[in-house]
C-alpha cells in the first residue's frame, strides 16, 4: 500500500472517531459540563442569598439588641423613680411616727408635770396649815415667826 491510501484512511477513521465523538461522547462530556455549571451558578446564588439573609439577620439583630437595650433604660430609669418615692414615702412616714411619737411624749410630761404640780400643792397646803398651825399655837413673835417662814421656805 502506498502512502496516499494509508493517509486517506487514517483521514477517514479520524473522521469517524471524530463525529463518533461528537454524536455520541461530546453531548454525554457537554451534559456533565453544564450540570455542573447549573450547580456552581446555583451555588454561587445560594451563598448571595445567604450573605443578604446574614446581613439582614444582623441588622435585625442590632435592632433588637438596641429596642432591649432602651426597654432596659426605661426600666432601670422607672426603678430608680421607685426607689425614691419609696424612700420618700418611707421618710414621711417616719417624720408622722416621730411626731406623733414627740407629740405623745409631749402630753405624757404634762400630765406628769401636772401630777407633780397637784402633788406639790397638796404638800405645800399640808405645810401651810403646818406652819400655820404652829404660827398661831405660839405667841406673835417677829423672830419666832421669821424661824417658821424660813423652815417653811426650806421645806418647799
Amino acid at each position: 500500500m502506498s502512502i496516499n491510501v494509508t493517509l486517506f484512511v487514517q483521514m477517514i477513521v479520524f473522521s469517524l472517531v471524530i463525529w463518533f465523538t461528537m454524536k455520541f461522547v461530546w453531548p454525554l462530556m457537554r451534559g456533565a459540563m453544564d450540570e455542573r455549571e447549573q450547580r456552581i451558578a446555583d451555588g454561587l446564588t445560594a451563598a448571595e442569598k445567604g450573605q443578604r439573609d446574614l446581613l439582614e439577620a444582623a441588622d435585625k439583630a442590632q435592632t433588637i439588641i438596641t429596642k432591649a437595650r432602651d426597654q432596659a433604660k426605661v426600666i432601670v430609669d422607672q426603678a430608680g423613680s421607685r426607689a425614691t418615692d419609696i424612700v420618700d414615702e418611707a421618710r414621711t412616714d417616719g417624720e408622722a411616727v416621730k411626731r406623733r411619737q414627740m407629740e405623745a411624749t409631749q402630753a405624757e410630761i404634762e400630765v406628769e408635770i401636772n401630777r407633780a404640780r397637784d402633788e406639790l400643792r397638796g404638800q405645800v397646803a399640808a405645810i401651810a396649815v403646818a406652819g400655820a398651825a404652829k404660827v398661831l399655837a405660839r405667841e406673835i413673835d417677829s423672830s419666832i415667826h421669821r424661824d417658821l417662814l424660813d423652815n417653811l421656805a426650806s421645806e418647799l
